[in-house]
């Protein structure tokens, strides 16, 4: 997310819980391996109980040694990779392109916090809803394991 001339930017990490639409959601100055790592026990802190299933694109930053200790470490995470050049697919890619709808195309914001922090905000307030469970038949199987 780009405001103004300089270079100053940031960076959010999302996941969206395709049950309840809920986004979880974490602010980074960087993106690489440490800080994917750092998010992902920002997942599991915020479903305690429980498998963990994530599906994940192959974004660089999402693979490394600090990747494979959090997995190691935390057996109910497990991770679906998408394929490559599949953006279609990830349903956290419908997130990114509603906030930037909502809140980034057109601002009035000239300095990057305010405009960051609405967009945290939107984030962290919306329900977002997909058909991905429903796409590929997960609904409809779903009674059959409560």
């Amino acid at each position: 997310m780009r405001v103004d001339a300089g270079r100053t930017k940031t960076n959010f990490y999302g996941t969206l819980n395709l049950s309840s639409g809920q986004e979880v959601v974490m602010r980074a100055d960087k993106m690489n391996a440490m800080t994917s790592a750092g998010y992902l026990e920002q997942i599991l802190q915020t479903y305690p109980d429980g498998r963990i299933l994530l599906l994940w694109d192959r974004a660089p930053w999402h693979h490394g040694a600090a990747i494979r200790r959090v997995l190691e470490a935390n057996p109910r995470l497990e991770l679906v990779i998408f394929p490559v050049a599949a953006p279609e697919l990830n349903p956290q890619e419908h997130v990114w392109k509603a906030t930037r709808r909502a809140i980034s195309h057109n601002h009035t914001e000239s300095k990057l916090p305010g405009l960051a922090e609405r967009f945290e905000q939107h984030l962290k307030t919306t329900r977002f809803e997909s058909s991905f469970l429903d796409r590929y038949g997960y609904n409809a199987i779903r009674p059959m394991f409560n």
